[in-house]
């Protein structure tokens, strides 16, 4: 069989592959924090990150390479990443409940700490950096950032922030066939709003207030590849999907080491031999798998659904947005969907532009996001009941809600907590190792 993309039935089979049967379903998270100098708040450059590495090596981590530069670790099924700015990602493993992802990174900031206090770096657990401005941001040597800081700004006002001063959190699942696809996919798209609301992280920018609760959410609106997908309102299967992605234009491509810059040709182009530079030569599924993964979109797929709405949050609270979900998604799923279904495209639309800076008093459907938060709170809550999931002291996921019930319950994001400390102390030191000083209790019980 050849290892070349043959027919559209060779997409459409990468995706059938992904289907997973209930009692394989898992939970992936994927974690950004920024790190600074903590002498200045300047954000770190190569030498630091490296010595990072290196220190991390002698805990197990294994030391990755692209030509002779250091670009993360790989412990098991665990990857550190770094993004175009040197923001550290953690990639978790799959896991079968939220107890386990919880405790990785529980285990994994520990770890971290200890590090960074050693070669003076901090960290701040905000999902816009705050300090600092774009033009002095240290550049990742891999290759294809260099592509994307080139071509990215072609295509969205805000690329350039969106690759170096934004943070998120990205919650991964499964789906059982392709009708549940559909189900999880436009679920996804649909609560963007209340995503961006409800988590909203990100109201700095260069040392002031930005006029936005998450301005991150702001600036991934304005990314090229960005957004909602359009197919999002239609009726969506693989197919659909496949379509969509492959008319993207290619953003970079490596083969055989080399990465090639973009020509405006569409993945489309390559799969009919038509890359004037590969001498006709056809994409591998692995080309298509790296195609996917240049889509920017709030939810996207590979062989698992993509939630990437979220401004990142500190260690304590990243427990809560994969519990909400994972309540919504793995426990009340047609619930959900049946609530959400009849939602039209321009009030979706609308809801999404605005809940960056109005928040949770954004409307939708007729009602605020803070009234829907409630009923997908409640939703999510028998979900994680349903599942029944424990942890060693006979508790279940729902533990981990009480940061979202408390922003509920106050009407007041993370953000608008940020703010009225801002409005205090006049600067922003208090947001260097927030993750202390914004903790909820309870999230590890």
């Amino acid at each position: 069989m050849s290892k070349y993309i043959q027919n559209k039935n060779n997409l459409i089979q990468y995706f059938v592959k992904g289907i997973k049967k209930n009692d394989q379903l898992r939970i992936g998270v994927e974690h950004e924090k920024f790190l600074f100098n903590k002498k200045d708040l300047k954000r770190i450059d190569y030498d630091q990150i490296k010595k990072v590495f290196e220190i991390l090596k002698d805990q197990g981590w294994k030391l990755e390479f692209e030509k002779e530069k250091v670009v993360g670790l790989k412990r098991k099924n665990q990857k550190i990443t770094t993004e175009p700015g040197f923001q550290y990602e953690l990639s978790g493993a799959p896991f079968k409940n939220i107890h386990s992802v919880c405790s990785e990174n529980s285990t994994h900031f520990n770890e971290l700490k200890d590090v960074l206090k050693s070669i003076d770096i901090t960290t701040s657990s905000i999902a816009y950096d705050p300090f600092n401005k774009l033009t002095e941001i240290p550049k990742s040597p891999k290759e294809r950032y260099k592509i994307m800081t080139s071509e990215m700004p072609k295509g969205g006002e805000l690329s350039l922030d969106m690759m170096y001063k934004t943070a998120g959190i990205q919650i991964n699942y499964d789906y059982t066939s392709e009708e549940d696809f559909e189900k999880k996919f436009k679920i996804g798209n649909y609560l963007a709003p209340l995503t961006i609301a409800l988590f909203a992280n990100s109201p700095f920018n260069e040392n002031k207030l930005s006029g936005y609760l998450s301005y991150r959410g702001e600036v991934w609106q304005k990314t090229n590849r960005g957004g909602i997908m359009p197919i999002t309102f239609e009726k969506v299967n693989f197919e659909k999907y496949i379509d969509h992605a492959i008319n993207y234009p290619i953003l970079f491509l490596k083969k055989n080491g080399k990465y090639h810059s973009p020509n405006g040709q569409t993945f489309n182009d390559f799969l009919k031999g038509n890359l004037s530079f590969l001498n006709g030569e056809k994409p591998t599924l692995k080309d298509f798998e790296n195609h996917l993964g240049t889509i920017f979109t709030e939810v996207r797929i590979k062989q698992i659904i993509e939630f990437r709405s979220l401004d990142t949050c500190n260690f304590g609270c990243i427990c809560n947005g994969p519990s909400f979900f994972t309540g919504l998604i793995y426990g009340s799923l047609d619930e959900t969907y049946e609530i959400i279904k009849d939602w039209k495209k321009e009030e979706i639309m609308e809801a999404y532009l605005n809940a960056p800076k109005q928040g949770l008093n954004t409307l939708l459907h007729n009602k605020k996001l803070i009234d829907w938060g409630k009923i997908f709170l409640d939703l999510s809550k028998r979900g994680l009941e349903k599942r029944n999931e424990l942890n060693k002291n006979g508790k279940n996921e729902t533990i981990y809600l009480k940061h979202i019930e408390e922003i509920i319950i106050n009407k007041k994001t993370r953000a608008e907590m940020l703010i009225e400390q801002f409005n205090k102390t006049k600067n922003l030191n208090f947001l260097v190792n927030h993750d202390e000083n914004f903790s909820y209790s309870g999230f590890l019980s």
